[in-house]
């Protein structure tokens, strides 16, 4: 049976756009099975002590944009390091993904799109129309996923994805959880492959 990866994120998170496709070659390469876990970071920030942006030191603020610059150069992508329409609630679009798992679709190619139309193009993730057409674009049903994204059953869903992640020790926006082990950030993905290449035992905390 293929290894298992928890794969955490939002499409908010700027690190998890920087990340995705790297984490998809990752994938490929060790033929992994994703569980894909969109998550709220808003509650997942508050619940393990961490902040939203805007209530940081702006000590804090600028060296984010100063790695957002060095994590763009390094991943080789083109985006807006402050998009047109970032912040926004990405609940339905985070619950599109959810849809698609459910309906036994690959949502990888809808997470492409949709991370590159927020960071790249610059639109509206908030705006059904727009979570549609990405969709559409990736060859998934947009309008009946955008549809049952908005239920009560995709909610219950996200909202499980939200306890697992604090049952996870999960805290932000990448995380993948390897055999229990915590990757916190795209540019933890190359520790990720190590211990994927070594095949070693997971490391866990000691306190």
């Amino acid at each position: 049976m293929p290894r298992q990866v928890d794969y955490y994120f939002s499409f908010q998170s700027p690190w998890a756009y920087i990340g995705h496709n790297f984490f998809r070659d990752l994938v490929s390469t060790y033929d992994l099975k994703v569980n894909h876990k969109p998550v709220v970071l808003v509650d997942l920030f508050s619940e393990t002590g961490g902040l939203p942006l805007m209530k940081r030191h702006p000590v804090r603020q600028r060296y984010r944009m100063v790695e957002l610059q060095r994590w763009r150069d390094k991943r080789g992508l083109k985006f807006h390091l402050q998009p047109a329409n970032w912040p926004f609630n990405a609940r339905l679009a985070d619950g599109v993904v959810i849809a698609a798992l459910e309906a036994g679709l690959d949502p990888d190619r809808y997470l492409r799109r949709a991370f590159a139309g927020v960071w790249e193009d610059q639109l509206n993730l908030a705006d059904p129309a727009t979570i549609v057409q990405l969709a559409d674009e990736s060859g998934l049903p947009g309008r009946r996923l955008v549809e049952r994204s908005q239920s009560e059953e995709i909610s219950a869903v996200y909202e499980q994805n939200r306890q697992d992640a604090l049952a996870s020790d999960v805290f932000g926006s990448p995380v993948y959880v390897l055999d229990g082990e915590v990757f916190w950030g795209q540019d933890r993905i190359e520790l990720l492959a190590d211990a994927l290449k070594s095949g070693r035992a997971p490391y866990r905390s000691q306190v």
